[in-house]
């Protein structure tokens, strides 16, 4: 049978291919804007079928529908990346958390730490050639494929076919279900924050001619990009690649020219941003999807000459932890590939990683520079692994530095109507422990 036969035979309505799920089952659903819409919403208006359904997944951007109160319990979200639509319900005991970096989610999928029983997928349609695209999402998609008991795929004809490791066979798949929509997109955000745009000046200063950046969205890597206007063969490697970086390749700045791998080529792990975006995504060979496993590998980026990693915080003590998933115990986010990136610029010949948060939050009354966390706050990046600190009050650089070397250094580019208080409560901190304080 020809792959054209196979997928005309594999196509059906949504209501059957959701009826080959078993009871008890986890499903993995495509990353991010890849998440099938319309499967979600079918699969949560049959919810009577089920007694209980896993639901196994990184960051949603999406409606979240099973999420909601009433879904409750017969699907339980397992999250490595909570969002804003799924954090209220797994903080309430309705989903678990699962602390993991972003490079190692296929390993435990592979090597059942994490089960995988469906995969829930979103592709174009087929090509000519008798393949379909993985779109906006190439993560962990191959070891989804090849882990699951069976996999459905939405065959979306809005999903961009955005170039890599992406093709997958049409024999592949085990049911497609064709629906056309909008798919997941993510807002632009807009420019003139002026604490941001501080942060990203000082951040700018750090970027030389060449190098290579990992940066996400949001309002501090957006701030940079006006400051680096005037750099000259910058590259990407990242895990996401986003609209803000538009302005610089159409300006030229961004060439990915000196990359000493991938060559020529932004490298990101899955992309998310508006229709222009995804239009510009399409068919780009300038534009390369890998899976995670190589995109957020260690020694994957340590080969990448004058790395540069961007990362943001929620908050940052004074010896130089750094939490970026929670607030107190509270659960806020993930870990994603923040340490992955880190501990390979670390290792970049001339790499530097970088992270970033404005001094304050809540309007000045709250530091994010503190002397001690308090009870309970998970550490995402220990201060073994934390180099440069940047607020909107300068950058600290931590490496080689010691406990009360850093205090200080940290407590500089605190707020000031904060920095008598860092430097009490880590003295304190220090006293406790028996230990002298210099500074």
């Amino acid at each position: 049978m020809g792959w054209k036969e196979t997928y005309k035979e594999r196509c059906v309505s949504a209501e059957e291919a959701l009826s080959h799920i078993r009871d008890g089952e986890m499903l993995v659903p495509a990353h991010n804007s890849a998440e099938p819409k319309y499967l979600f919403n079918k699969l949560c208006e049959m919810k009577d079928h089920w007694k209980q359904l896993g639901i196994l997944q990184g960051l949603n951007i999406g409606d979240a529908p099973y999420a909601q109160d009433d879904m409750y319990p017969t699907f339980i979200d397992w999250s490595f990346f909570p969002g804003a639509k799924n954090r209220k319900y797994v903080n309430s005991g309705r989903g678990q958390m699962i602390p993991m970096h972003f490079y190692a989610q296929p390993k435990a999928m592979r090597e059942g730490n994490c089960p995988v029983d469906v995969g829930f997928l979103q592709v174009t349609p087929p090509d000519e050639d008798g393949f379909v695209w993985m779109g906006t999402s190439c993560d962990q998609v191959r070891v989804i494929l090849d882990k699951a008991r069976i996999n459905i795929a939405q065959v979306n004809s809005n999903l961009p076919h955005v170039m890599g490791e992406t093709r997958i066979p049409v024999e592949d798949i085990d049911y497609y279900v064709e629906y056309d929509e909008p798919i997941y997109e993510m807002a632009k955000i807009p420019a003139g924050d002026p604490v941001a745009e501080k942060i990203g000046e000082n951040i700018a200063g750090l970027i030389e001619d060449g190098a290579c950046l990992q940066m996400g969205q949001g309002k501090i890597p957006n701030a940079i990009l006006p400051y680096l206007e005037d750099k000259k063969d910058l590259g990407i490697h990242t895990e996401v690649f986003s609209d803000n970086l538009l302005p610089l390749i159409e300006k030229g700045v961004i060439t990915c020219a000196r990359k000493n791998i991938d060559t020529g080529k932004i490298v990101a792990t899955f992309v998310q941003g508006s229709p222009d975006f995804y239009k510009y995504v399409d068919y780009n060979p300038f534009v390369k999807l890998m899976p995670v496993e190589y995109t957020n590998a260690v020694h994957t980026i340590a080969q990448i000459d004058n790395m540069v990693a961007i990362n943001s915080a929620i908050e940052v003590d004074a010896m130089g932890q750094v939490v970026a998933d929670s607030i107190g115990p509270k659960m806020f986010s993930g870990v994603g590939g923040q340490q992955d990136f880190i501990r390979g610029a670390e290792e970049s010949n001339g790499g530097k990683a970088i992270i970033a948060l404005p001094s304050t939050t809540k309007n000045d009354t709250i530091s994010r520079i503190v002397g001690v966390l308090k009870p309970g706050t998970p550490v995402t990046t220990t201060r073994n692994d934390v180099h440069y600190v940047v607020t909107e009050y300068g950058v600290a650089d931590l490496f080689g530095k010691s406990l009360d070397q850093r205090c200080k250094m940290l407590t500089e580019i605190a707020h000031p109507k904060f920095r008598e208080q860092i430097e009490k409560d880590f003295y304190e901190y220090r006293k406790a422990a028996g230990q002298i304080y210099f500074w």
